[in-house]
């Protein structure tokens, strides 16, 4: 990757929408070479997808909780199994193995505390071979990107 490649993702990163000729002109190439770069990202797996981000007050979704788990068994077997079961779960948004004293963190998005407590006891608790879990309720976001930066 050079500096035109990261420039483009920097663009693509603020909107995926715009077009390959304005990406073009804004990198100094013409259409064809601009096209190609970013089919190769994309072909390569840089790009891994273009997405709408969705404002979730907009969409009905009022609280998120980051839940911190602990799983009893930690054989391969085990860990795949959780991994596998969890992210079947439309709730969970992000998860995130981790080291330290929790094995996994989950990233929950739900309409309101009653749908988050309902998810707890009737989703998430039927998942074998959780030890414990941990809920953070998020009380305001202070920044949320989705941009890496490339500078």
């Amino acid at each position: 990757m050079n500096a035109i490649d990261t420039h483009i993702l920097n663009i693509l990163q603020k909107d995926c929408t715009i077009s390959v000729k304005e990406i073009a002109k804004e990198v100094g190439l013409s259409y064809t070479p601009t096209y190609e770069r970013i089919k190769h990202m994309e072909e390569s797996g840089t790009i891994k997808q273009r997405v709408a981000i969705l404002d979730p007050a907009k969409i009905g979704i009022n609280l998120f909780a980051y839940c911190n788990i602990v799983l009893k068994e930690q054989s391969k077997t085990a860990l795949v199994d959780f991994e596998s079961s969890v992210s079947r779960l439309p709730e969970v948004m992000e998860v995130l193995s981790l080291s330290g004293v929790y094995d996994y963190m989950l990233k929950i998005a739900s309409k309101d505390i009653n749908s988050y407590n309902d998810f707890i006891v009737n989703k998430l608790a039927e998942i074998p071979n959780i030890g414990q879990y941990h809920s953070h309720i998020v009380m305001s976001v202070v920044k949320d990107e989705t941009a890496y930066c490339l500078d």
